[in-house]
């Protein structure tokens, strides 16, 4: 393997969050920061968060827009954060109607690692409940909810559901680089 950052050779996205520590204000800060100094077309910084910690109104109405397999785990989270994005008048700036989807992927890898340096945890999840989002988060019409980041200490394996176990401990595969480029 090359030579990589032990912040980003060590990431990784667990389901096991420790359901007792909390995300500390100052890391909450940390972490928002990091998003917003994240590149971006033409620098518009589309990127918009909600920051739920454990158990506020916040929290609740993220986790109820998850899937009922990731509310399993993500209850544990000590924060849920909507990440989600600004339409643009994308014909009158010439930036693809996808550019702002791609700046938040950048805002919330930027968010990530800042949360592997400070020994937290991410987990990204796309498969969410966006209408349900933008509705009980009361989001302006223009923010497109995206993805929810589970934010935390890493947890005990072992208290997940029995399914889920086995994923959680299962060895981290990545593919080959050579499967990644293309001739």
């Amino acid at each position: 393997m090359a030579d990589l950052t032990p912040l980003l050779a060590y990431r990784w996205s667990p389901l096991a969050f420790d359901p007792t520590e909390e995300l500390g204000a100052a890391e909450a800060a940390s972490l928002l920061e990091a998003a917003r100094w994240a590149p971006s077309l033409g620098n518009r910084q589309p990127w918009r968060f909600t920051l739920g910690h454990r158990n506020d109104e916040t929290w609740k109405r993220i986790l109820v827009n998850l899937t009922e397999r990731d509310q399993r785990w993500a209850h544990r989270a000590a924060a849920l954060l909507l990440a989600a994005h600004v339409d643009g008048d994308t014909a009158a700036d010439s930036v693809p109607s996808d550019g702002a989807a791609y700046d938040l992927g950048q805002a919330v890898a930027h968010l990530t690692v800042q949360a592997t340096a400070l020994g937290l945890h991410v987990r990204q999840v796309l498969a969410v409940n966006r209408a349900g989002l933008a509705a009980d988060l009361q989001l302006p019409s223009d923010v497109r909810p995206y993805a929810v980041v589970a934010v935390g200490q890493l947890g005990d394996p072992l208290s997940l559901p029995a399914d889920l176990v086995a994923e959680e401990t299962g060895l981290r595969r990545r593919r080959p680089l050579a499967d990644l480029l293309l001739d």
